[in-house]
């Protein structure tokens, strides 16, 4: 409440949170999907079980696990997707669709990889730019020994050259 102009009163709303409204929107997908076709969302809720559970406890920013694994988890529950809507989307295709184990099985391998990658990648990325940053390092190292051995200058002290 800020005092107004005429001595009043103004309520003032709080700003309202960034992509409040994409959270709204995903809702209503979410429930006319789970309404106009229960058993694909079946079918897809079982498929993408781990990645959605994973989206509720990733704390990081942008959840960049759950997204790589509902990414992978996606890419495996195309085709299990497809067929269903080919044979008739009915429960009772959705679920024998999701007692085969080897479709429940490669979606669930496919969010396993997206977890994996999604937790050795950053490992690979960080030894990769060390490993350049070392042999650039080496390099310019090299090149000034050179540069002070051909024009005759003395070179740095000890504590400088090495880090």
């Amino acid at each position: 409440m800020k005092a107004g102009a005429g001595g009043g009163t103004v309520t003032t709303r709080p700003a309202a949170k960034p992509g409040r409204s994409l959270v709204w929107l995903q809702g209503l997908a979410c429930g006319a999907l789970a309404t106009l076709a229960t058993p694909l969302a079946v079918l897809l809720g079982v498929l993408l079980l781990p990645g959605l559970c994973v989206l509720l406890i990733d704390r990081m920013p942008g959840k960049p696990v759950a997204r790589t694994m509902l990414l992978c988890g996606a890419a495996a529950s195309v085709t299990p997707a497809w067929r269903l809507w080919d044979h008739g989307l009915t429960m009772e295709n959705s679920l024998d669709l999701l007692s085969d184990v080897f479709t429940l099985g490669l979606a669930w391998a496919a969010t396993a990889a997206g977890w994996l990658v999604a937790e050795v990648a950053p490992v690979f990325v960080h030894l990769i730019l060390e490993g350049t940053s070392r042999r650039r390092d080496a390099e310019l190292r090299a090149a000034r020994a050179r540069y002070e051995a051909e024009w005759g200058i003395p070179p740095a002290d000890a504590d400088m050259a090495e880090p």
